[in-house]
């Protein structure tokens, strides 16, 4: 069975990852409002009843904006650790703890959660499999550590921050701490650290790469996208936007030789 994704919004204004099957789907983070949410899946032609579940990776507002009126509208179960929760003051009924390294499991679909490098109280990144295709939300990370390496080498498709350009957040208008914050190792990946990662460790069988998480300030998507098209070969690259819907994919397993870095994937209303 395959998977159908979409990032719904990405950056620092607000993110939301959709991933599903034909039967059920979950939302990794949920930081656009309820009512934005809903008119982007609409769009997409994707049907709300078919999410079973929220995972929280962390308790900034760009991840939690629209997660207590989600949850509270349509009765969603919020898998989200006891640390992000106290920490994010969310006040949400149907709260389930998870635990890194242990999947949990929706319908056919496997989500497992592992730490990640994030000045957060205990943030935490995904992987959600369903007969035998992975796809990954790796956003919000600091550094490329051994579990993020595992973990992105499993996947057919990848959500990856790509959130700065060393020159322009070196030159830019951000204040010195913010900078050292942002690069500090417990803040964002890197044009660099995340090109890197995809050179070195991109699976043979990896048919989509979605550039997430880029700054409005301190990123270019064409230049990202540029960046990575270069060593791209049979995998296609998607940058995310900040300010609308991608395109949803649908991810089989299966490569193509003629994929265009670009263009988008064709899909299936479900």
């Amino acid at each position: 069975m395959s998977l159908y994704i979409t990032s719904l919004n990405s950056g620092s204004n607000g993110n939301c990852y959709y991933v599903g099957n034909a039967h059920e789907a979950v939302l990794i983070d949920a930081g656009i409002s309820c009512r934005e949410t809903e008119r982007r899946m609409l769009r997409l032609g994707l049907n709300m009843q078919k999410v079973k579940a929220i995972f929280i990776s962390h308790e900034h507002s760009d991840h939690i904006r629209g997660v207590e009126v989600l949850a509270k509208k349509y009765k969603f179960p919020v898998y989200i650790t006891p640390q992000t929760q106290q920490r994010g003051g969310l006040f949400i009924d149907n709260c389930i703890t998870f635990t890194g390294y242990q999947p949990v499991y929706i319908g056919q679909m496997s989500i497992t959660a592992f730490p990640k490098f994030h000045d957060a109280a205990h943030p935490h990144s995904f992987n959600i499999s369903c007969n035998g295709i992975t796809v990954g939300v790796f956003t919000d990370i600091g550094a490329p550590c051994d579990h993020l390496i595992s973990h992105f080498k499993q996947c057919h498709a990848a959500f990856l921050e790509a959130n700065y350009d060393d020159d322009m957040l070196q030159n830019g208008r951000y204040p010195w701490h913010l900078k050292n914050r942002i690069r500090g190792g417990h803040g964002h990946l890197s044009n660099k650290q995340a090109l890197e990662l995809f050179i070195t460790h991109r699976p043979a069988h990896m048919s989509h790469l979605l550039l997430a998480h880029l700054s409005k300030d301190n990123n270019d998507p064409q230049l990202v996208h540029t960046l990575f098209s270069a060593h791209a070969q049979n995998t296609r690259i998607i940058v995310a936007s900040r300010y609308e819907e991608t395109p949803v994919y649908h991810i089989t397993g299966i490569m193509h030789a003629d994929y265009v870095a670009d263009e988008p994937a064709q899909y299936s209303l479900f």
